[in-house]
């Protein structure tokens, strides 16, 4: 018969990356540049984050607001490039006239 351990004699589970055996904190810092995520601590009002919970259901609030905020950063580069555009163009009106 397998004798199993309990839970509050078993050890920790070990973290490697590759062959080595690393802390915590080098584990942490591989998978944060692996995936190129950083955590952040961020105080947001209650209805914000029920309202992310509920638009994600299954699959995580903080994807739906990631995914939220690139999208904000996107449509600002977006616009900036707009107007970059918009007044390149209207400038050799202006000259003609």
């Amino acid at each position: 018969m397998k004798s199993t351990l309990s839970p509050i004699t078993s050890k920790p589970p070990r973290l490697r990356i590759g062959l080595k055996d690393v802390s915590q904190e080098e584990f942490s810092a591989a998978v944060n540049e692996r995936l190129g995520k950083q955590r952040v601590s961020i105080m947001l009002d209650g209805s914000i984050v029920a309202f992310f919970k509920a638009q994600a259901g299954e699959r995580g609030y903080q994807t739906l607001i990631n995914a939220t905020l690139r999208e904000a950063m996107q449509q600002q580069t977006l616009e900036a490039l707009l107007r970059r555009v918009i007044r390149e163009e209207l400038r050799p009106a202006a000259v003609e006239r």
